[in-house]
């Protein structure tokens, strides 16, 4: 298996390392590439998931040739060929390298959720809502909520936690209009998303989207409905007042708890063993929802 902690594209100017992707401004566009660093509780790892960044890429490619009649999105390609001459270079992109329109990203997190999980749950228990909207009492962990919310949370500088807010709050960040527009779109691609996973025996519990302004226009940018933006899980594992084995990195979070890690750099090693039940976790989301064998 392919593994790519960090790109070096001598063609291309590098702006920036993230937690997870290299980015080159290629002029007009941007080359995203999705490297195999994995980071956990906002700590990149020293240990890389090989594959992670192809399986990544691929499943976001998936979601945004489904959603093209309901949403522009960033896209200008989905491979380097035509922008990257170097046969070393396109060697280290393949499968994990997008390029696309320069956009303005949106201020905040839009997440939506369909069941009670994670943070959620957490407020939930202690207040009866979600980013200020009221639930019914009695749920447990994992209930259905009677329809899917729109729940933002603040874009934290780095080495802070993103913060819940209310849809109001968002409002207050980037106006009105947008916050509806934004609203109404993620929870039609979230409805999409989780009808569509319901045939492939996977529920979607929630999910992050990332919208940006491109030329006034809102569009879809960054990852689309991943393990790592994303929480699935198995239907047939799916039981109410208990959470269910999710296809992302909770096999690395459950291991790094157990190391009683304070969860500041830097992290712990993981041993061979979670290193490959992670990359089998997202080979199985990427041919449970496409439907198509892994093959680098």
């Amino acid at each position: 298996m392919a593994v790519i902690l960090e790109t070096n594209i001598p063609e291309a100017k590098l702006l920036f390392r993230g937690k997870v992707r290299d980015i080159y401004d290629l002029g007009e566009t941007l080359m995203l590439v999705a490297t195999d660093r994995l980071s956990a509780f906002d700590v990149v790892l020293p240990d890389p998931i090989p594959s992670k960044g192809q399986i990544l890429t691929q499943i976001s490619n998936f979601w945004f040739q489904r959603f093209t009649g309901l949403v522009e999105n960033h896209l200008v390609a989905t491979d380097a060929h035509g922008y990257i001459k170097d046969k070393a270079s396109l060697e280290q992109l393949h499968k994990r390298t997008i390029i696309v329109k320069k956009a303005k990203p949106l201020p905040i997190e839009v997440i939506v959720r369909g069941y009670l999980a994670g943070s959620g749950w957490v407020e939930y228990q202690k207040t009866g809502t979600i980013c200020g909207i009221k639930l019914l009492p009695g749920l447990q962990e994992a209930s259905r909520l009677p329809k899917p919310i729109f729940t933002p949370s603040t874009k934290a500088p780095k080495g802070q936690h993103d913060e819940n807010i209310s849809p109001e709050q968002a409002a207050g960040i980037m106006g009105a209009d947008l916050t509806r527009q934004v609203e109404r779109l993620a929870l039609q691609l979230y409805k999409d998303a989780a009808a569509y996973a319901e045939t492939r025996g996977i529920i979607l519990c929630d999910t992050k989207f990332e919208f940006g302004l491109h030329e006034g226009k809102l569009i879809l940018i960054d990852e689309v409905l991943t393990p790592d933006s994303s929480r699935f899980w198995p239907r047939d594992k799916y039981k109410e007042g208990s959470n269910p084995p999710s296809y992302d990195k909770q096999y690395v979070r459950d291991f790094l708890t157990a190391q009683h890690w304070d969860k500041k750099p830097p992290a712990p090693q993981l041993p061979l063993q979670v290193i490959q039940k992670t990359t089998e976790k997202y080979i199985e989301a990427y041919e449970s929802l496409t439907g198509e064998r892994w093959a680098e």
